[in-house]
């Protein structure tokens, strides 16, 4: 090999990770709103499905309503990825005239084809997509997802779906694309068959109607082998992403309850494994003065038609609207340990308060691109600090929140690649969190940040939003242009430095390893408690000390992520 091609290939492999080389045809459908997708909108998902145990397949019905929002393309993409099927046939309800072809497979993607002249822009439609298959087998939930397919510590069947990032198309036909949720929400019908024994099927929304049919065994006819078929119908009024959309299937129990909040009742729903119903008693209670914690912080709680329900699960947990999966075995903590490091963090069920915030950050108030998702997971991950703060005091919220701090890595900026279905750098989490608690020492005024969270919350209800507007809008509140913060924080691995030089009584800083125009707010005191206020980084200060007093004098850096270097 020649030493210039040599030198290539290595160019080319130190790249990959920054440049996104590496990605694909099927990223591409995957993760933008591509020619099939920009045309038209999801209005409403009516999915039927039947599980087969046995087998470990599902088949079913997705009845989708669209509104076409611009002149028609070609084709439309449904997605479903391999290992499940579309069949035929499958029908254009209302349609002026039906499809000209049958649809055509493309690796995860199938496209339909239809007449350019069939939809007309404005107009709503509904296309009837049948489908059957295997679903992928989750290898490691939440991370590695798909279906799980195990059985209780009693040997019960527990059945559930995870899906975040590998994407929903793993086992139902959609518009598998997180920019585009379902106006209208969604009626959701599942069937499944056991031996002898009926198990509780749950999912998101409000179960609506149920039914149970006593069927004979269908080989050998006879009465004493009987299967039990539990049809149950859940109903979402809200519009809810794709990836949320769940199911779990167990020997559950069941508690219901109600919480007095901001909009009125919200209904509140618990179902974990039956034999866990004690301890899930004592563990769950929290959740009622969580819920008054975020809505004081954040706003009412965005999903009140559809209540809240935190569910058993067979994985740690996820943040499935309005039906919270949970799996961290009872324990305080994140499995029994403290992400931060300061023992706040054994003070409350890890699982519990973070999947749960995500109803505001992440179901709510959306990111269109995963590569936004910082917005879901540093505010959530932030949301953990606060109810820290609303049970143990400031002190404790400031310190858990800094603690999380040693686990960022800076690996990649926060924000990855766009239109490929990638999130980023697993900083989302604890660096993400690192952000909103800088931009609240900003303000300096806890009312204020109080009135940035619900105002976001407020302004961005049930909204699809991009990081440049979650930007703008946080900037126009601070009254000042902080894109060169989110730029360094955001944008970038490197970390600030803050530099001082006190020549006579004339203190100057300056900031090193700093993007362009990249400034924040510090503090300067002297020993004994006299603060001389903010101060940007970019101004000289004359103190007035005598050389004595000088010596006293402290740097704060109000809580950022950043280092200090002093220069005398």
């Amino acid at each position: 090999m020649k030493p210039a091609f040599r030198f290539l290939l290595l160019f080319i492999v130190l790249v990959q990770p920054f440049f996104g080389f590496g990605y694909t045809h099927q990223d591409t459908l995957r993760g933008s709103n591509g020619r099939g997708r920009d045309w038209w909108n999801v209005v409403k998902y009516d999915l039927t499905i039947n599980i087969d145990t046995a087998t470990k397949t599902i088949s079913g019905t997705n009845a989708m309503t669209f509104k076409v929002i611009a002149p028609p393309r070609d084709s439309m993409q449904i997605d479903l990825q391999e290992g499940m099927e579309l069949e035929m046939p499958h029908a254009c309800v209302d349609c002026p005239q039906p499809f000209s072809n049958p649809f055509v497979r493309e690796g995860n993607v199938y496209w339909i084809t239809k007449p350019n002249q069939a939809y007309k822009v404005g107009g709503e439609y509904s296309i009837e997509l049948n489908f059957q298959g295997k679903p992928r087998i989750a290898k490691n939930p939440p991370w590695d997802g798909g279906l799980i397919w195990t059985k209780d510590s009693l040997g019960k069947p527990w059945i559930a779906v995870a899906c975040q990032g590998l994407g929903a198309s793993v086992w139902w036909p959609c518009k598998d694309y997180q920019g585009d949720e379902p106006d209208r929400g969604m009626q959701f019908w599942v069937e499944e068959s056991f031996e002898r024994n009926p198990y509780k099927i749950i999912s998101n929304g409000r179960f609506t109607d149920g039914d149970s049919i006593i069927q004979e065994d269908p080989v050998t006819g006879g009465i004493a082998t009987k299967w039990v078929a539990d049809i149950h119908f859940w109903h979402v009024q809200n519009p809810i992403n794709t990836y949320d959309v769940t199911f779990y299937i167990g020997d559950y129990a069941h508690w219901h309850d109600t919480l007095r909040g901001e909009k009125g009742v919200l209904d509140l729903d618990f179902y974990p494994l039956k034999y866990n119903e004690a301890k899930a008693r004592k563990q769950w209670s929290v959740v009622k003065e969580m819920l008054r914690c975020y809505e004081y912080w954040l706003g009412p709680y965005p999903f009140y038609e559809d209540g809240y329900k935190l569910v058993e699960a067979p994985y740690l947990g996820m943040e499935h609207q309005s039906a919270v999966a949970y799996g961290n075995q009872y324990k305080m903590g994140y499995l029994g340990r403290d992400r931060s490091g300061t023992g706040v963090g054994l003070s409350f069920d890890f699982i519990i308060i973070h999947e749960s915030a995500h109803e505001w950050f992440g179901n709510s108030i959306t990111a269109q691109d995963i590569a936004d998702n910082w917005i879901h997971e540093g505010f959530a991950t932030y949301v953990e600090s606060l109810f820290a703060e609303w049970i143990k005091g400031k002190d404790a919220g400031t310190a858990y929140t800094m603690g999380e701090w040693k686990n960022i890595k800076n690996d990649r900026p926060l924000i990855g690649d766009y239109g490929v279905n990638n999130e980023g750098s697993s900083d989302i989490y604890d660096k993400g969190s690192a952000v909103v608690f800088m931009i609240r020492q900003m303000l300096n005024d806890d009312v204020k940040f109080r009135e940035l969270l619900r105002g976001l919350n407020k302004d961005f209800y049930h909204k699809i939003v991009t990081t440049k507007e979650v930007e703008d809008y946080i900037s126009r509140f601070v009254g000042k242009d902080l894109k060169p913060f989110f730029d360094q924080y955001l944008r970038s691995t490197i970390i600030p430095e803050l530099h001082q030089k006190l020549i006579g009584k004339t203190l100057s800083f300056f900031w090193g390893n700093a993007v362009l125009d990249f400034d924040a707010p510090i503090a300067i005191s002297q020993d004994g408690g006299k603060t001389f206020s903010n101060y940007s980084a970019t101004t000289k200060i004359s103190l007035n000390l005598s050389k004595k007093e000088q010596k006293q004098v402290r740097i704060k850096l109000l809580g950022l992520y950043t280092w200090a270097e002093s220069e005398q």
